[in-house]
């Protein structure tokens, strides 16, 4: 899941090489940490927040499949 949110949020930036992603796990959630350039977090946010919650359902969707609850903060 991890490698997946970095290919999404590196196409999506100016930074690439700012792109970071740690995985923690809380109870029964995995939550993962979208760390980005400071001048891309819009970007990465998008318009009303649709982009994130774009980026949200397709690993929401994923982590069902294999029976996992995720979590995306961005940074």
């Amino acid at each position: 899941m991890k490698p997946l949110i970095e290919v999404i949020a590196k196409a999506l930036v100016d930074h690439p090489e700012d792109v970071s992603v740690k995985e923690i796990e809380k109870d029964q959630t995995v939550v993962y940490q979208l760390s980005v350039h400071p001048d891309d977090m819009g970007k990465v946010i998008g318009k009303q927040g649709r982009i994130a919650k774009s980026i949200r359902t397709v690993v929401s969707s994923l982590a069902q499949k294999k029976n996992q609850r995720v979590t995306i903060e961005i940074r």
